[in-house]
């Protein structure tokens, strides 16, 4: 058993500004050492996500109390029982879906929708069913079986791959969650064909994944939106052919207007019924609209199923980019080594672990695309 600090969440539905209400605490945390085919990483950067707020604010309901975390990268400090295919030192990106190998999903190749996985994950729990995490005698609940705004972190080997390690650790962190959901997206749910269209509605780390996606993909228009300028302006940079504000009253209008009555792909990455109603309204006839927003679980959306059918149009989740993790994080590093994948753009700041509440008082106010804390 080791001690390590964590950032705990007690209880969710704490109101903004979190600076002032506090959510999560820095504590002490006991750690028991991993169990078979469990390995002990020594985290050296993660990043603050919705996925990581939407716990906090309660739109994502979890077991409590929780260690919050999950896009993180690190370095292997020891192995569990049956680990034979890493090394203490190894350099890892953490993925918080774990997949079991052995499921129907997993078996057809897709080991993002793994069924062990997301019941441990709902559990609050690592993908063998235990809770390595203690706190003043009480049991802790894992995050997506990261738990990563922590020094260190036992985490099933199910849920970390081996990047180079040269890879700054700060940056190789992004692939485990905003890359791989944003640009996976793009690659591997839409298939996105080089000279098609797209738009992406929702400039977070996730949203400016994918126009980075759609520009790497050859997409001949890439639309952003949003309600910051800010983003909307980083978007620009990284390649966005239009952008748009949502604010705009017209902005249905101002899309189809640039994209010759609609894009291929509309990628909803705001995670709200409304950001999911403009996606599917600027969507042309034969076009896809992929949503990975991820709204509260009371979210609905009413479509007009006759344009469905006679428009032939196609409404798709996207969960972690529909990713084979062995292999896109992989490639997504390549591409990001390349130049073709400027990842490190997407950063906002580094922080401490003691700022985490501040920081996700920025990314609640949408002032940020993604923060790192750097440990």
């Amino acid at each position: 058993m080791i001690k390590t600090r964590s950032a705990i969440l007690d209880r969710m539905g704490a109101t903004a500004p979190y600076a002032e209400s506090k959510p999560l605490r820095i504590a002490t945390v006991e750690l028991d050492p991993p169990g078979r085919d469990e390995v002990l990483v020594k985290i050296g950067a993660a990043g603050l996500c919705h996925s990581d707020l939407s716990v906090i604010n309660g739109d994502r309901p979890r077991p409590m109390p929780m260690a919050l975390g999950h896009e993180a990268a690190g370095v292997v400090a020891e192995l569990g029982a049956d680990v034979i295919d890493l090394a203490v030192g190894d350099h890892v990106v953490m993925v918080f879906m774990p997949s079991c190998g052995h499921c129907i999903p997993c078996a057809e190749g897709r080991p993002a929708l793994c069924e062990p996985g997301a019941a441990a994950n709902g559990a609050g729990t690592l993908l063998s069913g235990a809770r390595r995490l203690h706190c003043d005698g009480v049991v802790v609940n894992h995050h997506l079986g990261c738990s990563a705004f922590a020094d260190y972190a036992v985490v099933s080997r199910r849920s970390i791959i081996k990047v180079p390690s040269d890879l700054p650790l700060t940056e190789a962190a992004l692939f485990g969650c905003a890359v791989l959901t944003g640009v996976g997206a793009v690659i591997n749910t839409a298939k996105l064909q080089p000279g098609q269209t797209a738009a992406v509605i929702g400039l977070g780390g996730v949203g400016l994944s994918s126009v980075l996606g759609a520009v790497a993909s050859g997409a001949e228009k890439v639309v952003a939106v949003d309600l910051s300028d800010d983003k909307l302006g980083l978007a620009r940079q990284l390649g966005a052919t239009h952008t748009v504000n949502a604010k705009d009253s017209d902005a249905a209008e101002q899309i189809r207007t640039a994209t010759g009555g609609g894009v291929d792909f509309a990628f909803e990455m705001a995670g709200s019924a409304r950001a999911m109603e403009l996606a599917f309204k600027i969507t042309k006839r034969g076009g896809s609209t992929v949503t990975a927003g991820l709204p509260p679980p009371t979210a609905t959306l009413p479509l007009p199923l006759v344009q469905l059918v006679a428009e032939e149009r196609t409404v798709k989740g996207s969960y972690i980019g529909t990713c084979v993790p062995t292999r896109d994080i992989p490639r997504y590093v390549g591409l990001y080594r390349a130049g073709k994948l400027p990842v490190d753009r997407l950063m906002s700041g580094q922080l401490t672990l003691d700022e985490i509440n501040e920081g996700f008082d920025r990314l609640h106010e949408g002032k940020a695309v993604r923060q790192v804390i750097e440990f």
